[in-house]
């Protein structure tokens, strides 16, 4: 585990060194790390989906696929909250280095990335249901994760955790709500009779 760690350090002390050298890259990874970018494109992406069915479309492919990535996102969320670091706690990278830091200190575990589980967790809910858009979430969520350790706030290990986490949960709740489509459809019936969708 150890031999691990020391990789770990040293990929992110050589990806976290580049900053300061492309001054463009820099202003474009403090946007993307920020609380909101990739989060806020996720949410649009799925209220897109949410109210993009045709009338008279009564599969409801898209609305399933908001109900997966949101039951994804909440369990790789409490995963990550409630479980893993109720019992595991590792030190942010600019506690033990000296680093090159695009975004505020964050003060919770460095392990698992919570931005990379929950973002990997919506791209895997919607993967199912809708393969294109998926990639899209996909695509965004390793930018995302790949950002928070060149930006100094996660290690690569925690963002490959983080996104371990949220593919699981995604597989999880996928495979739920197949086997369980009446309650899904039932809440879609509900939303559509409301006119919420």
């Amino acid at each position: 585990m150890e031999t691990l760690y020391k990789i770990d350090e040293g990929i992110f002390i050589w990806l976290n060194g580049w900053v300061g050298y492309f001054p463009w890259l820099d202003f474009t990874v403090e946007l993307v790390i920020s609380d909101y970018a990739i989060p806020v494109m996720a949410s649009l992406v799925m209220f897109g989906l949410w109210f993009s069915s045709k009338v008279g479309d009564s599969s409801g492919i898209n609305q399933m696929a908001v109900l997966n990535a949101i039951g994804a996102l909440a369990i790789a969320n409490m995963m990550v909250d409630w479980l893993i670091n109720s019992f595991y706690f590792r030190p942010r990278p600019f506690i033990n280095h000296e680093v090159n830091l695009l975004f505020y200190e964050p003060t919770d575990s460095s392990f698992p990335s919570n931005p990379a589980a929950v973002s990997f967790a919506v791209a895997t809910g919607i993967f199912y249901w809708n393969k294109p858009i998926g990639i899209i979430l996909y695509c965004l969520a390793v930018i995302f994760s790949i950002s928070r350790v060149y930006g100094g706030v996660s290690y690569p290990f925690d963002a490959f955790g983080g996104a371990m986490l949220g593919v699981t949960s995604g597989a999880v709740v996928t495979v739920a709500i197949v086997k369980f489509q009446t309650i899904p459809q039932f809440v879609i019936k509900i939303a559509r009779s409301l006119h919420l969708g």
